[in-house]
C-alpha cells in the first residue's frame, strides 16, 4: 500500500469559518463527554486471543477487527513505529528492546500477497479470527451484545469474517451499512475505496450460566421455511424508512443470518451439515426475489446467476434512487417536475442530480457509486473483481456497462475485430457501433450450422445475445438462437427478461430492446 502526505491541521490560510467550525467541533465533544470524565477509563494492551478480562465482565463487546486481506497493518505501522519509539523510548523502555513491531500473531491474509508471509493463509485467518471472537464472546455476559465492524472489497473477506463469528458462538441479528469514512480523504480521490463499513449486531448464543449452546441442531427445512418470511417482513419495513437499494440489501442479512447462526449447526434430513456458503446462496435469492416483488408481483429469481442477480439489484438500486431524488423535486406550485429534471431522469447513467452539478458528460451504462455496487456485489454473493466483462471500475465510479458494449464478450473476441466480407446495406436506424461485429460474425459463417449465435453460460448473457439481435434486426437468427440453440427453453431466461422489462429505465436503449424480445415471446412459441 503506498503511503500519502494527510494532515489533521486546519490550512493555515483557510477562511476562518473553517477554523471556527473545527473549534466548535472540539467543544461540542467535551461537552457530550463531560460526564464519562468524571469515571477514569482504563486502558490494557492485550492480545485479541487472550482478554485479561474475566469471563461475563463486560455488557457490551464492540471491534474494529483486521480487514482480511486489505491492509499490512503491521508492515505499515512499522513507518510509524522507528518514530514513536525515539518520542517514548524514556517512558516505555520495552519499545528500545525491539527494532520493528511483531508480525507474527498478526491476523490478515497475505499469503497471495507476499512470499515472506505464505503462512498467513485464509484458513490461519479464519481460525485467528475465530479464537479473537471467542473470547470477546467469553468476556461478554450472556444477555449482552456485541458489534463487529468490517467493511471489505471482496466478497471472500466478507464470508471469511461471518463464518468465523458464527463458529466463535456469536447469533449475528444484524447488519446495518454506516458511512464512517471522509468523502474528502486523500486515499479517496478519484479511488475505489469504500465509503462505509457494516455494523454487525449480535448476541452470544450462550446458556444463562455463559456456557455455549453446542446441542441446538436446526432443521434444514424450517430454516428455508422461515427465511423468506424474514425477508418480506424486513424489505417493506425498510423502504418504508428510507432504506433502500444498496443499504437494504446489507441491513436485510442480519435479520437473516439470524435464522441460521441460532443453532450451533444445521443439519439436512440426511444428517448432512449445512455450510454458512451454501445458505447465504438461499439468502442472496431470497433478498433478490423480495426486491424484485417490490417492482412487480410475482418476480421470482430462483436460478439466477451471480451476474444476473447483479443486475437486476443494480438497476433496482437506480431505481429507487431515482424515485427518492424525484420525490424531493416536484414543482410545489403544480406537482410536475420541470423539464430539466425529466431530461436528467432520461439519462441513462447516473440518476438525476448524481452527475456532480458540473457540466460534465454522464458516463454512458448504468452508473453507481463504487461503495454501493461493492455493498451490492458482497450482498447477494457477487464477486465484482471477477465480473470485469460486465462491470467497469474507474476511481470512485463503478458502471454497469450497456449491453452495446458487450458486443465482444457476447459474440466471441474474434467476431468483434475488423471487418471483413460483404456488407448489407443497413437500414440508417440501425446503424449502430455493434452492427459491424455482428455483420462480421454472420459474414464469416461463425454462427454455425444453425445461423444463429452460440449461447453464452449465463442467463444474463444469453439475454443480452437476443437483445443485441433484437436490436439488430436479425429476426431470423433471434428465433434460431431462442430455439434450435435452446436459449430460450430456459423458464430463467424469460423470469429474467421480465424482470429486466421492469428495472431498465424509460427511454433507454435496454427497454426498448428486452420488451421487442417480451413481445415476441408468444408468437415463437414460448
Amino acid at each position: 500500500m503506498g503511503i500519502v502526505w494527510d494532515y489533521i491541521e486546519i490550512d493555515p490560510v483557510t477562511t476562518e469559518a473553517a477554523w471556527q467550525g473545527a473549534v466548535e467541533n472540539i467543544c461540542d465533544v467535551i461537552s457530550a463527554n463531560t460526564l464519562a470524565y468524571l469515571q477514569p477509563g482504563i486502558s490494557e494492551e492485550s492480545s485479541a486471543r487472550s482478554h485479561p478480562l474475566p469471563n461475563d465482565s463486560a455488557a457490551c463487546f464492540v471491534t474494529d477487527p483486521l480487514y482480511y486481506d486489505a491492509v499490512p497493518y503491521a508492515d505499515l505501522s512499522d513507518f510509524f513505529f522507528v518514530w514513536l519509539k525515539r518520542t517514548i523510548s524514556s517512558s516505555h523502555r520495552r519499545f528500545s528492546q525491539v527494532i520493528l513491531t511483531p508480525k507474527e500473531e498478526e491476523i490478515v491474509q497475505l499469503s497471495e500477497r507476499n512470499p515472506m508471509y505464505a503462512y498467513k493463509t485464509r484458513e490461519r485467518f479464519e481460525q485467528l479470527m475465530t479464537e479473537a471472537m471467542s473470547e470477546g464472546r467469553r468476556v461478554l455476559t450472556p444477555s449482552g451484545i456485541g458489534v463487529v465492524v468490517f467493511a471489505h472489497k471482496t466478497t471472500a473477506g466478507w464470508e471469511t469474517q461471518l463464518k468465523a463469528m458464527i463458529d466463535a458462538g456469536w447469533i449475528i441479528t444484524g447488519s446495518w451499512p454506516i458511512d464512517t469514512e471522509k468523502p474528502g480523504r486523500l486515499r479517496a480521490l478519484d479511488a475505489a475505496a469504500l465509503a462505509s463499513s457494516i455494523h454487525l449486531v449480535c448476541r452470544p448464543r450462550e446458556s444463562p450460566d455463559g456456557s455455549v449452546r453446542t446441542d441446538e441442531i436446526g432443521d434444514w427445512r424450517d430454516v428455508l421455511q422461515e427465511l423468506p418470511r424474514r425477508i418480506h417482513e424486513w424489505m417493506p419495513r425498510l423502504a418504508a424508512e428510507g432504506v433502500v437499494g444498496a443499504d437494504a440489501i446489507f441491513a436485510c442479512l442480519g435479520p437473516a443470518l439470524e435464522i441460521f447462526s441460532r443453532y450451533s449447526r444445521v443439519e439436512k434430513a440426511s444428517g448432512e451439515q449445512v455450510t454458512l456458503k451454501e445458505y447465504l446462496e438461499q439468502v442472496w435469492a431470497a433478498v433478490a426475489k423480495e426486491a424484485l416483488n417490490m417492482i412487480f408481483e410475482g418476480a421470482d429469481a430462483t436460478g439466477f446467476e451471480e451476474d444476473a442477480r447483479l443486475t437486476a439489484m443494480w438497476l433496482w438500486t437506480l431505481s429507487a434512487d431515482r424515485q427518492a431524488l424525484n420525490a424531493g423535486k416536484t414543482d410545489t406550485a403544480n406537482g410536475e417536475s420541470t423539464e430539466e429534471e425529466e431530461a436528467d431522469d432520461e439519462s441513462e447513467g447516473l440518476p438525476a442530480g448524481e452527475a456532480g452539478g458540473a457540466k460534465k458528460a454522464n458516463p454512458k451504462g448504468f452508473v453507481l457509486e463504487y461503495d454501493a455496487a461493492r455493498k451490492i456485489a458482497q450482498g447477494l454473493g457477487a464477486h465484482l473483481e471477477h465480473l470485469s466483462s460486465l462491470v467497469e471500475v474507474k476511481g470512485d465510479i463503478a458502471r454497469l456497462l450497456p449491453v452495446s458494449e458487450r458486443v465482444r464478450t457476447l459474440f466471441g473476441k474474434d467476431e468483434a475485430q475488423g471487418t471483413a466480407g460483404k456488407r448489407r446495406k443497413r437500414d440508417p436506424q440501425l446503424q449502430l457501433g455493434f452492427m459491424q461485429a455482428l455483420e462480421q460474425a454472420e459474414d464469416e459463417g461463425a454462427w454455425g450450422k444453425t445461423g444463429a449465435p452460440t449461447p453464452r453460460a449465463t442467463t444474463v448473457d444469453r439475454v443480452h445475445q437476443t437483445m443485441l439481435l433484437f436490436a439488430a434486426g436479425r429476426a431470423e437468427a433471434m428465433k434460431r438462437f431462442l430455439i434450435e440453440e435452446g436459449a430460450g427453453h430456459d423458464p430463467r431466461f424469460w423470469r429474467l427478461s421480465q424482470a429486466l422489462s421492469a428495472l431498465y429505465p424509460t427511454h433507454t436503449d435496454e427497454k426498448r430492446w428486452i420488451d421487442g424480445v417480451l413481445a415476441r415471446k408468444k408468437g415463437l412459441g414460448f
